[in-house]
């Protein structure tokens, strides 16, 4: 699912490819590294799990978490008192954080243990969290976060009340230090293993969803929604 409207109006419609750093060139398969602004917001689209990292009491920390993207920012949201939450609200001028998602599709099995791998899609973004406070741009995040997961979904359920969101903080990340990875097509044997007795090849690998189960408690006049049929 793509947003398109950021909560300060600026839109995403920018097509120019993210700046490469320091951070965000790979050290390792460079050629592999890709800095287009659609690719990565494709890959953000189809997921709705990342990996938080950051550092705690000199220690490293990697959480994994639901997110949402409004155009050029991910929102973050969990309890009040969640450490990295706290943190992002008390430093200055915010959270140093790494942010990853990756999506496997495929195994790459190859004549050698060596030349095993996988087919992916990935993203790294590097930048400073900041405690989202404004009204406004909370509701649009949490709502946001809620449709990543299901499309449609927050238009289809009780928004949180003042309670519900006094105990609910919400970080934004913006898309300034990102890169993404791509890995495709089949093993890389070396030539002279091209003789070996042993199957070579990709698994491909899917994600699915299966029909939806209903609560206990659900009005059976209540039908499924057709942004659940639409999985």
């Amino acid at each position: 699912m793509q947003h398109t409207a950021t909560p300060d109006g600026t839109g995403s419609g920018v097509a120019a490819p993210y700046l490469p750093t320091d951070r965000t060139v790979p050290t390792r398969s460079r050629e592999r590294a890709s800095y287009d602004r659609e690719l990565v917001h494709s890959i953000f689209d189809e997921a709705y799990l990342c990996h938080l990292g950051f550092v705690r009491d000199g220690s490293p920390v990697v959480l994994p978490t639901l997110f949402g993207r409004i155009g050029e920012r991910l929102y973050v949201h969990g309890s009040t008192g969640s450490r990295p939450l706290r943190s992002a609200k008390t430093a200055d001028p915010g959270l140093p954080v790494c942010l990853t998602v990756t999506h496997v599709d495929a195994l790459v099995l190859a004549r050698s243990a060596f030349h095993h791998s996988m087919n992916y899609r990935s993203v790294v973004v590097h930048g400073t969290a900041v405690t989202v406070t404004d009204p406004e741009e909370r509701r649009l995040a949490l709502d946001a976060i809620v449709d990543q997961v299901v499309p449609g979904r927050s238009r289809d359920s009780r928004p949180a009340d003042a309670r519900e969101l006094a105990a609910t903080a919400v970080i934004r990340l913006d898309l300034d230090e990102v890169s993404a990875k791509v890995r495709t097509g089949g093993p890389n044997d070396e030539p002279e293993d091209g003789s070996l007795p042993h199957w070579t090849g990709i698994v491909p690998l899917t994600r699915g969803y299966a029909a939806p189960v209903p609560a206990d408690d659900l009005d059976p006049a209540i039908r499924v929604p057709d942004y659940l049929t639409a999985l």
